[in-house]
């Protein structure tokens, strides 16, 4: 007989299964969530598709240094690319795992929150209209080589 000290509890805890691999691929995503770079890019990526030139341009950094985190978030399989001669088209992976997505998407909107996020959408906005897909039908090039000063 239990007594009112004795109470169990039962957690109904449902994995909705997750795995080691699930737990790993959600760490992989969290590490690629953790710098504020890589955080820029998905906000400035949203649901649209963005030309790497773009990217560059609208966070004012470095090209080896977007290029590096766009690596980072590729490997991690959180955006795609797509080339169109010699631009590369960088979008959020459309495959990506339910759960996943839930998470990207709730980072995504709380980025679009900061100050950072919103200067980042503001001057892209400003120098390159809304963020859409790219038609590559286009006969003008995406983007035109910047001439050295």
């Amino acid at each position: 007989m239990y007594t009112r000290c004795d109470t169990f509890v039962k957690a109904d805890i449902q994995t909705h299964g997750m795995t080691a691999t699930n737990i790993e691929t959600l760490e992989t995503v969290f590490k690629a969530l953790a710098d504020r770079t890589r955080l820029r890019i998905l906000a400035l990526l949203g649901g649209a598709e963005v030309c790497v030139c773009h990217i560059h341009d609208t966070l004012r950094l470095p090209q080896p240094t977007v290029s590096r985190h766009l690596s980072y978030l590729r490997r991690a399989g959180l955006v795609e690319t797509r080339r169109d001669g010699v631009w590369i088209h960088y979008r959020i992976a459309p495959t990506l795992d339910p759960v996943v997505r839930a998470v990207i998407d709730a980072a995504v909107h709380a980025v679009t929150h900061v100050p950072t996020a919103h200067k980042d959408r503001k001057h892209f906005t400003k120098a390159f209209g809304e963020g859409r897909p790219i038609e590559t039908r286009e006969v003008v090039p995406c983007c035109t080589p910047r001439r050295a000063s």
